[in-house]
């Protein structure tokens, strides 16, 4: 292991749950001390999505060496040892989910997604908000806030909002909450910031994996945008599109963008 790489305790190397948040804090911390010590910008971004990566990927081939990993970085030449497809178990990660908000100080909305795939279903999944100090995981399910706002708020990209979002705001007479990364976007519906994220422009299975699993745990809706189950684990790693929202909004959003059909100039902007 690298040098100043904790080992797990016992407990955690017994429960799936408890590794996926341990594996996504220790990334999360490693990250934060290089943020302490390199200038924004490029090179910070670049720097710290290899350095989470190697250090989970020597984690998982440490404590969980049977199992298969999907990574971000897979389509750099750096899959995990195991044949993903053939795997039992599939650690489904994102080393630093939001590298530009990463790369630009003090920015609190970038995560560490550390999500477990087994026998076709998300069995476990941990999301690290490190600037936050806070992990959120299944196993100990996240208790949902009650709604506070008297309108819906809908969690969009601060950067770039797709279209299709202010006619779904309008719809249900909601407010838009921009902030940045897909897995902090989520998070936020967990924590009670914000009521619903739905996107359609483009995603892969890292972008989710970890995010859906916690927010299935709290009790949250999640499907495609048509209705129909998120799947992981699939040949084709690319999900484009998804709805993570409080149960009581799911119809009248799936409802909405049934009628409003979402085309693709509206998904890219």
């Amino acid at each position: 292991m690298r040098r100043g790489v904790p080992s797990p305790p016992p407990e955690v190397l017994r429960d799936d749950h408890r590794f996926a948040a341990w594996a996504a804090d220790t990334a999360g911390r490693v990250l934060l001390d290089l943020r302490d010590s390199m200038p924004s910008g490029r090179e910070l971004k670049d720097a710290g999505d290899l350095a989470s990566h190697e250090l989970l990927m020597e984690l998982f081939a440490r404590y969980a060496p049977e199992d298969a990993v999907l990574s971000e970085e897979e389509h750099r030449g750096t899959a995990g040892r195991h044949d993903r497809h053939t795997a039992r178990r599939v650690w489904i990660i994102d080393p630093v989910d939001g590298t530009r908000e990463y790369s630009e100080p003090p920015r609190e909305d970038w995560a560490v997604h550390v999500a477990l795939w087994q026998d076709g279903e998300l069995a476990a999944g941990a999301v690290c908000q490190p600037a936050l100090g806070r992990t959120f995981r299944t196993g100990t399910a996240p208790v949902l806030p009650e709604p506070t706002a008297t309108r819906p708020r809908i969690a969009v990209s601060r950067s770039r909002p797709p279209a299709f979002v202010e006619g779904l705001a309008a719809g249900l007479d909601a407010d838009l909450a921009p902030m940045g990364s897909a897995g902090v976007k989520v998070i936020s519906v967990v924590r009670g910031i914000t009521d619903a994220y739905v996107h359609a422009g483009g995603q892969y299975e890292w972008d989710s994996a970890a995010p859906v699993a916690v927010a299935r745990s709290a009790g949250l809706f999640t499907s495609r945008i048509d209705g129909t189950p998120l799947a992981y684990n699939q040949p084709d790693v690319l999900l484009p599109d998804l709805l993570v929202c409080r149960p009581e909004l799911a119809a009248p959003i799936l409802d909405h963008l049934t009628t409003h059909p979402i085309d693709n100039e509206e998904k890219s902007s």
